[in-house]
């Protein structure tokens, strides 16, 4: 039976999936992430990847998408590997991390924490496509709009904050204010010692390649239109305060050139990241 308070997906998370699906499908091996997970959950009429916004044009923004996708994986994985057995995901849209590595994920226990409505179309999607949802993935609804708080709403779905956990956040912190984002640093920051965070930020939009602007200035006018404007952008120094504002022992900042060495070396299609875009501070505790 359909949950009546599934609300679809923004578009911003449809196309992610959608971005990450395409990669697979469009661009040469060796894939550095291979997702169609959400590609099956959106649905998307037959002719999807006609939509402008699948054009040749967003190729390095997919690269963008699929890159730090892989960085967070490799860094959950290597953090496994180190006993720690919590994954949170703050604002986790489309995320199929818990679908595609299921062997891993059933080793931890992932929190998934996103708006109520999009989170229950989601967990019926699973459920219509007949992954469902382990015991393993942790679906928690938060209302930011009302004014909940993520951290009561994780804690009450089991998270134990006396043991060190990876958090990440992508795609999130341009559309909260300078306020928000310490918040949810200084949250992260007072985890329990060997906790890593992984938080993308954007850059300002002057700092980027020439040829890329166009498309962040089209992301920007949308995100506007969709009531859901962007509110903050940092240089890689202004965040790394930020981290150490907060109270993280260690911050380091991974630039998009950073990611494009590691996945993007070596291929001659010309798949690759935009540098000066968005960008990732990791911090611990």
């Amino acid at each position: 039976m359909a949950d009546r308070n599934a609300v679809a997906p923004e578009d911003t998370a449809v196309r992610v999936a959608l971005w990450r699906a395409l990669h697979v499908l469009a661009d040469a091996p060796p894939h550095v992430l291979e997702d169609e997970v959400g590609l099956k959950l959106v649905a998307p009429d037959a002719g999807w990847r006609k939509r402008p916004d699948m054009g040749p044009f967003t190729q390095a923004f997919r690269a963008s998408i699929v890159g730090r996708a892989r960085f967070i994986e490799d860094l959950v994985v290597e953090q496994a590997g180190r006993g720690v057995g919590q994954y949170v995901i703050l604002g986790a849209g489309l995320d199929t991390f818990a679908q595609r590595r299921a062997e891993l994920a059933s080793r931890l226990t992932v929190f998934e924490i996103d708006e109520p409505g999009p989170q229950a179309w989601k967990r019926q999607r699973l459920i219509d496509v007949g992954l469902g949802v382990p015991a393993y993935l942790r679906l928690v609804p938060v209302d930011f709009e009302a004014g909940d708080g993520w951290w009561e709403r994780l804690t009450a779905s089991g998270f134990d904050s006396g043991r060190p956990a990876v958090v990440a956040s992508t795609g999130v912190s341009m559309y909260l204010t300078l306020e928000a984002i310490m918040a949810t640093l200084r949250q992260v920051a007072a985890l329990a010692p060997g906790s890593t965070l992984a938080m993308s930020f954007l850059l300002p939009v002057e700092m980027a390649d020439p040829e890329v602007r166009p498309g962040i200035e089209r992301a920007i006018a949308g995100a506007k239109a969709n009531g859901t404007p962007f509110l903050s952008f940092f240089r890689p120094e202004e965040m790394l305060a930020l981290g150490r504002e907060a109270g993280f022992r260690e911050v380091r900042h991974v630039s998009t050139a950073a990611i494009a060495e590691r996945y993007f070396a070596g291929r001659t299609d010309g798949l690759r990241p935009p540098d000066n875009t968005e960008e990732l501070l990791v911090a611990t505790t």
